[in-house]
């Protein structure tokens, strides 16, 4: 069917679903408020992604719909956005939908004024009650518009106090997040693992903090938080325990049975926080996972340039071509016995808890829920999974959504440097350069500035002003790539980075980081990134960027920046403890200060044992040198652990090197190789 509506030379795959909805769509731009004002008519607003059950769902009930359609084109100038290229316009009008209803998610419906403003908003509606809605929000239009008014005045004022937040006088100390830490401890499910009850999200940012605190207490508290969760959400349904990977969240509290989309921003940050624990506590299975998750994101995500893609869809379709939600992902045992023989199936079915009755639908999610935490699979196992594997891609594969992101691509570069510095694999740091050089040659424009998203099939493939969180995930993956590879460029392209988002991002007035640039669209209302939400705040994760850059190059605006964008997250811990885990990661890194750690001259010896230890408070650079004072009057030969530029005495041993940076004394056996290939 040939296109009717203007989203078919959109970069977003989600918009090019709907390029042939008898819907007149608009991507969001000036010629849809231009058109609206000229007829007089309200936007209807449709925000949502691609791999986004329900959106699927709403758009085969009514934008589908020759009826609704004919609705939504003579009332309205439809507008549809895909929240993962423009976040900043999907925060603005789902905090008018929370404002005005309580609650939010997609897909996001929301009508408003020819000039952007809100009155009226939801997210899922189905054919009969969209539109009855439609006819309302028209007789209330054309009837009562001195009340849409007065509505949309107040709406605008809510949605826009992320701006006007005053910081607080001084840098918030341990103080803060020691009063918010047993509120965590509250909200976590003893049994089950993770925080609060169903629908349960990994939060693994929350998990991050809660591994913080045990470095620092070595609290038996602590440390059950963090076993408990990962052996759990390992063990359910949740991860993918064929082909690696986790979905976005579990339906119910035992992380059995998940919403099955996989998104890349929660491989990033789940592998993070398992390859993290497993540097802690030495616990294998841990490490196993990330290594799964790390494997899934390289073979099933990654562009052949280099970049990572955003998701893989819920729904698979059929041998009728009808979508059905988890049905790549979910067996029979008799789909089981077809792949291994008869032999052989009872033993991976009982391994996996695929019955008969099933646990989704009549199917089975495999699953080690029965068996909690025993995730090593034998030999046998290990062989029925890889051929279940390859027999699960024979089939249709969920939708791929193929646009890269800045942001989360950031996000898991961040997560693969440091895993292949952890594990020692040269190709895990080859795929990471690969992404960095991608990053620098497809998102970045010849005058520096960043783009949010790219899309092979887009003309121009890269698009959208990046925004705050772009600018301050690629400082910190940056440094991470710096700290992996020892090649100076990296902290060139941070220092670079961090300066644009300084220049065009930052608030004079107030301090903290708007959503938008100074240059950019101008909004309803220009925003401020401060809550952690799927992905931590733009705000929080360029303090800990920050701060980390001022460690490595010397150069204190970075540090005075970050300082200044913790007070501002003081004046919201109180209201918002649960939502701002990763900016009391960052307190907690103030308080405790940076540990600067350089190797100067050929010790790889050094270096493996640097990247061994996990120490979230420590950077580290080696190989190439840079312009920083770690650098100057340094000995080759020998690794120097400093705090504020002034260095312990120096080393020239492992032992002596260990000793200094754990404060206790290295393991026998300790093997200091890393040219591990895959």
């Amino acid at each position: 069917m040939a296109p009717t509506n203007r989203l078919a030379d959109e970069t977003s795959p989600y918009l090019r679903q709907h390029a042939d909805n008898p819907v007149h769509w608009h991507p969001w731009g000036t010629e849809a408020f231009a058109e609206a004002e000229q007829r007089g008519v309200p936007i209807l607003l449709s925000v949502g992604y691609s791999a986004c059950h329900w959106c699927h769902v709403m758009a085969h009930e009514c934008f589908e719909d020759d009826e609704v359609a004919a609705v939504m084109n003579e009332l309205f100038v439809n507008v549809k956005v895909d929240r993962e290229e423009r976040p900043d316009v999907d925060a603005v009008y789902m905090d008018a939908v929370q404002a005005m209803t309580g609650r939010g998610g997609w897909p996001m419906t929301v009508f408003m004024t020819p000039d952007g403003r809100p009155f009226f908003g939801g997210t899922y509606f189905p054919k009969d009650n969209f539109m009855k809605l439609m006819a309302a929000i028209d007789d209330a239009w054309r009837n009562r518009r001195d009340d849409i008014d007065s509505n949309t005045e107040a709406l605008v004022k809510t949605i826009g106090t992320s701006a006007t937040t005053k910081p607080k006088k001084d840098v918030p100390g341990l103080e803060v997040v020691n009063e918010v830490l047993p509120q965590l401890a509250r909200a976590f499910d003893t049994e089950w693992g993770g925080f609060g009850q169903a629908p349960k999200f990994p939060s693994t940012m929350h998990l991050e903090l809660v591994l913080r605190a045990y470095m620092s207490s070595g609290s038996d508290a602590a440390k059950t938080v963090v076993e408990t969760t990962l052996d759990a959400m390992a063990s359910g349904g949740v991860y993918d325990h064929i082909g690696g990977g986790f979905a976005r969240y579990s339906v119910d509290r035992e992380w059995l049975v998940p919403h099955f989309e996989k998104m890349l921003y929660d491989q990033a940050l789940t592998a993070r926080v398992y390859l993290h624990a497993f540097a802690v506590f030495g616990n294998e299975q841990w490490s196993q996972v990330a290594t799964e998750i790390i494997n899934y994101v390289l073979r099933d995500l990654r562009h052949p340039g280099g970049g990572f893609f955003s998701a893989e869809d819920a729904d698979s379709p059929d041998e009728h071509g009808h979508g059905h939600e988890g049905l790549f992902h979910t067996w029979t045992p008799a789909e089981v016995e077809a792949v291994l023989g008869a032999a052989a199936t009872p033993a991976a079915c009982e391994w996996w808890g695929i019955t008969d009755s099933g646990n989704f639908e009549g199917r089975s999610i495999p699953n080690r829920m029965h068996a909690r935490g025993e995730l090593r699979r034998p030999r046998e196992i290990e062989a029925a999974r890889v051929r279940l594997f390859a027999a699960r891609e024979q089939r249709p594969r969920p939708g791929l959504d193929d646009k890269v992101l800045t942001e989360w691509n950031a996000l898991f570069l961040s997560t693969l440097a440091e895993a292949a510095s952890v594990s020692g694999r040269n190709d895990w740091r080859d795929a990471a350069i690969a992404n960095g050089e991608f990053l620098l040659r497809e998102l970045r424009g010849s005058d520096g500035r960043w783009f949010r998203s790219w899309q092979a099939d887009g003309r121009p493939p890269a698009r959208h002003h990046a925004l705050a969180a772009d600018h301050a995930a690629l400082v910190d993956a940056f440094i991470r790539l710096s700290e992996a590879t020892g090649q100076a460029r990296w902290i060139v392209a941070a220092r670079e980075t961090a300066d644009v988002m300084l220049d065009h991002f930052w608030d004079v007035d107030h301090g903290g980081l708007f959503t938008t640039p100074d240059d950019g669209e101008e909004l309803v209302v220009r925003q401020k990134d401060l809550l952690d939400n799927a992905t931590p705040s733009a705000n929080s994760t360029a303090a800990i960027a920050l701060f980390r850059l001022a460690a490595l190059t010397g150069e204190q605006r970075y540090s005075n920046h970050a300082d200044r964008i913790l007070q501002l997250l003081a004046t919201v811990v109180e209201k918002n403890s649960a939502a701002i885990s990763n900016g009391l990661a960052a307190i907690e890194m103030r308080s405790r200060g940076l540990t600067e750690v350089a190797i100067v001259g050929d010790r790889p010896e050094l270096v493996r044992i640097a990247h061994l230890v996990w120490r979230p408070d420590a950077v580290l650079t080696w190989g190439e040198p840079f312009e920083s004072p770690l650098w100057e009057g340094r000995r080759d030969g020998y690794a120097y652990v400093c705090r504020d530029y002034a260095c312990e005495y120096p080393q020239d041993t492992p032992e002596g090197f260990f000793q200094q940076l754990t404060g206790r004394p290295m393991p026998e056996g300790m093997n200091l190789t890393s040219d591990r290939g895959g």
